[in-house]
Parts: C-alpha cells; structure tokens; sequence
C-alpha cells in the first residue's frame, strides 16, 4: 500500500480574536478521518517567521517543513478583499519547497466567504509553481455556520471538503511519484 500523504494545513489569521481556529479544527477533523493522509497543523500565530523574509533557524526549521510535505491546504480569512499578509510571508520565504505541489483552500468571511482571497492566492501560488485545487470549501457569514462545538450543518461546505481531499490525494499522490521519477525542473 502506498504511504499517506503528508497534508500540512496552514492557519493563516494571526488576529487576536481570530475566527480561524474553529475553521481549521473542523476542517482538521474531516482531514484527519481520510486515511490518504497524514495531517500537520502550521499555525502562523505560532510560528515566528521573519517579516523580511531573512534567514532565522525557525524560517529553516519551517522550509524543511515545506520540503517534506506533500499537499497543502490553507485555511484563510478574507481581509479588506484580501488574504493576510502573514500567509504572503508564509508563501514568499520558501521557494524551491512548494514546487510541483497541490494546495487547496478553507476560506471563511463576510458575505464573500473568503472567495476574493483564494482568487488573489491562486495567481501566487501559480507564480511558485505549485497546483490550485479547483474545488474550494467557502464559509459565508462564517460566524453564523458553526455551532458552539465547532461543527457545522452546512451541506455544501461538508460536500466541498471532501471533494477537495478527494482532488487534493489525486494530485498529491501524481505529484509525488512525478517529482520522484524526475525531478521539477525550475
């Protein structure tokens, strides 16, 4: 049997107050359930990377975490139409780690759900080579689709998410044996 995936899910918000936590622990939850994948968490609250993209032993220590992952989902807020600046960091200081590799999306807001950010991250990842995974979980008026114990009834989120991990195993699994056979030339 092949081995899993190796799915780092980055909670991008780092605003005191921030909604993201209870986003990302349902989409964890669901996550963890599919056995093509073994799950880690970067919480860009609790990771300390460096605004000016320098070289500190935690942007090393999070690069080799990059390099060792497989697939990628973010979980992000939508800020003034856009996505947060700590998950631009997050993107902009690695390079090499995220080529030839599938990222998908958790996006959560207004009335937009988070819609306008994903559509600005998908022009960025492009540029560092990485795969946009078509199918998007979207969360409109976030705060009203969760219950006090962070679950939701709301079908089309359900059905989005497991139909992202569905895409995300596809291209993660074609992705990791390409890489392997023959390395991304970039």
């Amino acid at each position: 049997m092949e081995a899993p995936l190796r799915l780092e899910v980055i909670v991008a918000s780092t605003r005191p107050g921030r909604f993201a936590p209870v986003v990302a622990e349902w989409f964890l939850r669901t996550a963890r359930a599919d056995e093509r994948f073994e799950v880690g968490v970067i919480d860009l609250a609790e990771t300390p990377l460096p605004v000016d993209l320098g070289d500190t032993p935690e942007a090393e220590a999070y690069r080799e975490r990059i390099s060792a992952a497989d697939a990628f989902v973010a979980v992000t807020s939508e800020y003034n139409h856009g996505y947060p600046a700590s998950l631009k960091t997050a993107l902009d200081i690695a390079k090499r780690e995220w080529r030839a590799k599938p990222i998908g999306f958790v996006s959560y807001g207004g009335l937009s759900g988070g819609l306008r950010a994903v559509e600005q991250l998908r022009q960025v990842v492009a540029e560092i080579h990485m795969v946009s995974i078509r199918e998007t979980v979207s969360f409109h008026e976030a705060k009203r689709k969760f219950d006090q114990d962070g679950e939701t009834a709301d079908g089309a989120a359900i059905d989005a998410a497991v139909r992202l991990l569905r895409q995300l195993a596809w291209w993660g699994r074609t992705l990791r044996a390409a890489r392997a056979a023959d390395p991304y030339p970039g």
